[in-house]
């Protein structure tokens, strides 16, 4: 064990002294609140994708010059690896 690896036994200290100092109760409450939070955020976004899409439901399409970029946006990425 080097410097800056911490191993399963620091993990489970760690646990034990944040479950003594704010408690099972308060800990649960915390998880239920970031995980509405969580759950809001995606229904943020997933309502904000319905708003860009025409109301027959169909996608836009990209025209010529989108595609291009696009298509030389990714031939950039593969180059760089």
């Amino acid at each position: 064990m080097g410097i800056g690896s911490i191993g399963i036994w620091q993990l489970l200290i760690v646990l034990l002294i944040v479950v003594m100092l704010f408690g099972t109760k308060k800990l649960r409450g915390i998880g239920s609140d970031l995980g509405s939070a969580v759950k809001g955020f995606k229904n943020a976004l997933n309502s904000e994708e319905d708003k860009d899409e025409p109301a027959g439901g169909e996608k836009k399409s990209l025209d010529d010059s989108q595609k291009s970029q696009k298509q030389c946006s990714l031939d950039h990425d593969k180059s760089r690896y």
